[in-house]
């Protein structure tokens, strides 16, 4: 179960030639691949192309009457290594993943993959971020291009252009021998538009013709002395023929005006934001004519020297655009005109920030200061640069940023791993601190207040391998988290595995939600839905017991926080030695109430009777001391005034937020009973005893509200 179901949308998939499609990047891309006779598709999901993998999930009764193969990978290396279908065959694939993090997965099967070239044209989709809600390294998959010599698009983030970037990486891999990534930032992901489709078209060459018709070719095969007349044949022939079709097809493009005192050089996917930038100060307008000349790199590596020596040539100063550290195109830049004896200079960096995401009120400060400098007359008409953040820069408002602290992220309102780590804090309380190795996915707040849990996160399912370096005699023992997703992703054999074959004595905590739930709840193998498409409900109890593990414990229900308690000191004082592997289970409870949420309004609307649970906190046995709140961050427990004048702190409070998830109640038991806590059943269509009961129960507590009422004492003001 994915975030969002595509359901609707992926029915425009099927647009002919001459319709018009609208929608998202992200369909702008799927209907690229159907247009383009792609013969496979896989990936693995990750911000910001999450959305990718689940419309070609959704897609997949489209893609399979064009013969379109479609799966999920198991990781980004997976994906990658996907595509040596067209190595040998004339077939056209494309795969899809994060980066940096899923291209650091995938490095070793890229460097193949590039090495041997590829018959069929291999397009990577890859989606990139350097803004702040960013989770991953600030990173460049350039780097990735250069080292495994992969040709990088970065188109203009707009619907015809993210298309024609598509067509073209085909054809640019086939011309090339050379596998091609497509970079998309976050904003070309959720642009919206519209182009005018093609037909989809079906493979020219089929994976059954391929499968039918087996070809082998030494020469692509990466072993020495292959291997060497590989990387010849990168600089001598695959260079130069990407070189010039880049240069026949004109996959970059001018804007503006022929000639200037300065230029600017971007790469595509900055075309929107510095127009943006350029408007603001007066030297373009809205429908894009600029009156500073622009060159739109849309082919961010091989660089086209002719190209920029011909843009540059004649210029005072030229602009290099690039999101991200460090500078390599601007690096490369100043080589290519000094090679050519060009004086013109090349500002970049020492006018924009280093790193960090190129909105539009940074590129307008470094725009205005580059211009500044080198044509200080374009400036003469601009107009008032409006404030980019009135909002925040209200005094009220920065008042109040003053006073309150920031919000960190969290888990969600119910999450089943809340109560994980408050556990964990109850045992840390009686046997004292243990280090901690975190991993990558939602239980990574735990890190933040209130747990304040982990000390290091080195990669997705590498959680337990970053503890293996303390296997070590010592009076205490570490732990290790691993969600569900990184335990299928790399966890099994890189952290389990090792921990079996090393003896490791610590601690291995896998939280088993059911899903892929900090990529947006795809189903993993492990999840417990009947899924018609793929292999489901396989336990993670009988993999690690599979290979190897002896100490195994199964949780079925996290909430249950005096169990997980007990279960996690006994794993740490046990005297039996290996790894100790606590799988703890309970649904996402974001997953639970999207699957959940829509069956119960429908049932109340066909009159069926329907029982909600909803906890509350009793204002008059409340203490005030907030135990609930310190072992749980619940977004939907708060505080409140109390006009008790008995009470100098404000009492817990549950807000409409509440799930019904139990989970505060649980840990105030579990941490010093609490009796403050209860339970209400919200009974939608009641029937006739339900009514009856109701009755009853208001007429004996308003005779013992009378009764109270009467022998109060009151005393005078």
């Amino acid at each position: 179960m994915a975030e969002r179901s595509f359901e609707r949308e992926v029915q425009d998939l099927k647009l002919g030639a001459g319709e018009v499609f609208h929608g998202e990047g992200i369909l702008a891309v799927t209907k690229a691949l159907l247009q383009s006779g792609v013969s496979y598709v896989g990936g693995y999901q990750g911000a910001p192309i999450s959305h990718l993998m689940d419309v070609l999930a959704d897609a997949k009764d489209v893609m399979e009457e064009l013969g379109v193969h479609f799966e999920t990978s198991a990781s980004e290396a997976a994906a990658t290594a996907m595509l040596s279908a067209s190595v040998m065959y004339p077939v056209r694939g494309a795969v899809t993943f994060k980066s940096t993090a899923g291209t650091n997965v995938a490095s070793d099967a890229l460097s193949n993959l590039s090495s041997g070239g590829v018959t069929g044209g291999a397009l990577i989709i890859i989606g990139e971020d350097f803004g702040e809600g960013s989770s991953i390294m600030q990173e460049r998959s350039h780097a990735f291009a250069m080292k495994s010599q992969v040709w990088l698009l970065d188109p203009r983030p707009n619907l015809p252009s993210i298309v024609k970037a598509v067509e073209d990486g085909f054809e640019l891999s086939e011309a090339s021998s050379t596998p091609v990534m497509l970079e998309v930032r976050i904003r070309a992901c959720h642009v919206r538009g519209q182009f005018v489709a093609k037909d989809n078209q079906k493979p020219r060459h089929t994976l059954r013709e391929a499968l039918e018709n087996p070809v082998r070719d030494v020469n692509r095969i990466v072993l020495p002395p292959a291997s060497f007349l590989q990387e010849k044949d990168k600089l001598e022939r695959r260079w130069p023929a990407a070189v010039e079709f880049i240069k026949q097809r004109k996959l970059n493009e001018l804007f503006g005006p022929a000639e200037g005192e300065i230029g600017i050089v971007m790469l595509g996917g900055m075309y929107n934001s510095v127009m943006r930038a350029l408007q603001q100060l007066g030297l373009a307008d809205v429908y894009g004519c600029s009156l500073v000349p622009l060159y739109v790199m849309n082919v961010a590596y091989p660089l086209i020297d002719d190209e920029l020596v011909a843009f540059c040539a004649g210029k005072t100063a030229v602009l290099m655009v690039e999101e991200g550290a460090p500078e390599y195109i601007e690096q490369a830049l100043n080589t290519i005109l000094r090679r050519r004896d060009l004086q013109t200079k090349v500002s970049g960096k020492d006018v924009l920030p280093m790193g960090g995401e190129y909105t539009a009120p940074v590129l307008v400060k470094g725009l205005q200061q580059f211009i500044g400098q080198h044509a200080r007359l374009l400036l003469r008409n601009q107009p008032p640069v409006p404030d980019p953040s009135p909002v925040l820069n209200d005094p009220k408002v920065k008042a109040l940023a003053a006073t309150v602290p920031q919000r960190p992220p969290g888990f969600c309102t119910g999450c089943p791993e809340r109560p994980i780590f408050a556990a964990m804090k109850l045992v840390e309380q009686e046997l004292g601190p243990h280090h901690v190795s975190a991993d990558i996915g939602c239980h990574l707040f735990s890190i933040l207040p209130p747990f304040n849990i982990g000390g290091t996160t080195m990669g997705y399912g590498l959680g337990p391998a970053s503890a293996s370096a303390f296997n070590v005699p010592a009076g205490k023992r570490s732990i290790a988290v691993m969600g569900d997703g990184g335990f299928w992703h790399n966890g099994l054999a890189s952290s389990v595995g090792n921990a079996v074959f090393n003896k490791q004595d610590g601690v291995i905590l896998v939280v088993d939600n059911y899903y892929s739930a900090a990529t947006g709840g795809q189903d993993i193998m492990s999840s417990r839905a009947q899924n018609p498409r793929r292999k489901t409900n396989n336990s993670i109890v009988n993999a690690v017991k599979g290979i190897g593990a002896e100490w195994v414990r199964q949780i079925d229900r996290t909430y249950d926080v005096a169990k997980v308690r007990d279960t996690l000191r006994e794993a740490l004082t046990t005297e039996q030695k290996g790894p100790k592997i606590i799988v703890a289970s309970s649904e996402c409870m974001l997953n639970k109430q999207r699957r959940v949420r829509p069956q119960f309004f429908k049932a109340v609307k066909d009159g069926r009777r329907m029982v909600k649970e909803r906890f509350g906190v009793d204002e008059d046995v409340c203490t005030g001391d907030h135990a609930c709140i310190r072992l749980s961050g619940c977004p939907s427990l708060s505080v409140k005034h109390t006009d008790d004048p008995l009470k100098d702190d404000p009492v817990a409070a549950i807000d409409n937020g509440c799930v019904g998830c139990g989970n505060c109640g649980e840990v105030s038991e579990a941490a010093a009973l609490c009796p403050s806590f209860y339970r209400a059943d919200i009974i939608h269509n009641p029937s006739g005893l339900d009514r009856l009961i109701y009755r009853m129960r208001r007429a004996v507590i308003g005779w013992l509200q009378r009764r109270r009422d009467a022998t109060r004492i009151a005393f005078a003001d």
